[in-house]
């Protein structure tokens, strides 16, 4: 693997270099007198990889320096894997529903009456800003800002023709190559681009920049922040700075170790990845429509893509955070880290997210808070949590009161002591499918528009992490089937009365 000197970490010592990072973490504490502000970083399409519980050596050094700093949960879930209804739930605090939070178009407007996030933290002094994609809809929740959202608009600006102009707004292509293709046929586009270009060359780096600029401007209103900056790598297509790619050597790209679908699942497990599958890549991709299997050749192009995506973003968070330690804010401020949901690169035969298989809904969380002990800081916090708990969790810290209609439970005492006990269970659901993930279980059933049970399936974490083998008929596992059941069955009810 290469790796340019300005971003070396070697792999083989990273555990090393993370716990010495945490020992010299410097001690810090929020004034009591003064409210504490918040940096909330959503990173969009991020799985777990990173850090200390890096699983696939993904580089990532800024993102490591804050776990380092803070605390990383090894065991955080999304409530629903795909962005709109991910987003709109975590920002509400309330949790999806048959009905409620279904797809990437959903917005806050399912939750009526509902406070959002950032709009509680500005009903009580706090200055609110939005940069990037926070709500999946630049429309939604006008109300949760203290000025209009800000997202980056290049294509407004570009010269040439019309087309051009959108396939800049809708891809962010830069290459001739890329805008090439794209104007030949919507089944054209690329799935990645490479370019030898500045990091400010595409939205993600555009949306970096006006956090720094923004930060600065925050820093002389002497007066509480809650920003929020949503950035929006490794989304599709995966579009980096040549430099992000040459950080991997391409030979050494591996394919997933679980390239089949589990033994014994159902046929509701499997999805068609057409997200994936709207990019033709100059027709390698295989076609919507097709159960054809990723070329190998094309499944090592898209994961480094997904890397050096990846990779870029890091890098984008490491400056923004070094602008809120020059401005010496970083003593007085809450950094949060969030993945809206996971994504699978291969396993089970899948792409992108839209599934039940754990890949898809285990999320990246990281906290790092002047309110957490010099002592625990850089360790992991393997308790359950699940987006909804965000909510709470951030208005405790703040010492802001929780609006009712919350739904979530706050995880501080998880940021006070990581080895204490997490949620007894939480709960992620992807259209018609709900889940309960428990220590040692995660659980599907699928249900029919009658809300009769059609299929279901069980992974043992315990000795199978990976969900290799559906233990849902199995004779042995009965007993826990049948609890996991009657637990899915009264939480699904408790929501439904609420």
């Amino acid at each position: 693997m290469i790796v340019p000197n300005v971003v070396s970490i070697a792999i083989p010592i990273r555990v090393v270099v993370l716990s010495i990072l945490a020992i010299l973490s410097a001690s810090v504490c929020a004034n009591p007198d003064e409210p504490v502000n918040v940096l909330f970083i959503a990173i969009d399409d991020l799985r777990v990889q990173y850090g200390p519980y890096d699983i696939d050596e993904t580089i990532t050094p800024n993102i490591d320096r804050l776990a380092a700093e803070g605390i990383a949960f090894s065991r955080a879930y999304s409530n629903v894997p795909v962005c709109g209804a991910s987003r709109a739930s975590m920002l509400t605090g309330i949790r999806p529903t048959a009905t409620r939070f279904v797809t990437f178009e959903s917005a806050t407007e399912q939750a009526p009456g509902a406070t959002t996030l950032p709009q509680h933290f500005k009903e009580h002094g706090y200055h609110s800003i939005s940069l990037g994609k926070i709500f999946n809809n630049p429309r939604d929740k006008a109300e949760s800002w203290s000025e209009p959202e800000w997202r980056p608009n290049k294509a407004a600006s570009e010269p040439g023709p019309g087309d051009n102009r959108k396939i800049m707004g809708r891809h962010n292509y830069i290459t001739q190559e890329a805008l090439a293709a794209a104007r030949t046929s919507r089944t054209a586009h690329l799935a990645f681009e490479k370019a030898d270009a500045d990091d400010d060359a595409y939205y993600n780096g555009q949306i970096a920049e006006r956090a720094i600029s923004d930060l600065k401007r925050l820093k002389k209103m002497n007066k509480p922040f809650f920003l929020a900056v949503g950035l929006l790598k490794p989304h599709l297509p995966f579009n980096a700075p040549a430099r992000y790619w040459d950080m991997y050597d391409a030979q050494d790209i591996q394919l997933t170790d679980t390239p089949q679908m589990p033994e014994g699942a159902p046929p509701q497990a499997q999805h068609n990845w057409n997200e994936l599958r709207n990019y033709g890549h100059h027709d390698r991709m295989p076609k919507k429509g097709t159960t054809d299997p990723m070329p190998d050749d094309l499944a090592r192009e898209l994961i480094h893509g997904y890397y050096a995506a990846t990779s870029y973003s890091d890098a984008l968070v490491g400056r923004i955070l070094s602008q809120l330690e020059e401005l010496q804010l970083a003593d007085n401020t809450i950094v949060v880290l969030w993945g809206d949901h996971g994504w699978s690169l291969g396993e089970h035969t899948q792409w992108a997210k839209h599934s039940s298989f754990n890949v898809a809904n285990q999320i990246p969380l990281i906290i790092r808070s002047p309110f957490i002990a010099d002592d625990v800081r850089g360790e992991l916090a393997a308790g359950l949590v699940e987006s909804v708990d965000i909510y709470p969790t951030l208005t405790e810290l703040a010492g802001l009161p929780t609006p009712e209609h919350i739904q979530g439970k706050s995880f501080k005492p998880q940021l006070d002591d990581p080895n204490v006990n997490g949620k007894s269970a939480v709960f992620p659901r992807w259209r018609n499918a709900d889940s309960i993930r428990t220590d040692r279980y995660y659980f599907t059933e699928w249900r029919n528009p009658s809300g009769e049970v059609v299929a279901n399936m069980l992974f043992d974490h315990s000795n199978d992490p990976e969900e290799t083998v559906n233990l849902a008929g199995d004779i042995d596992y009965a007993p826990v089937v049948e609890e996991l059941h009657e637990h899915l069955a009264s939480h699904i009810q408790s929501l439904e009365s609420q």
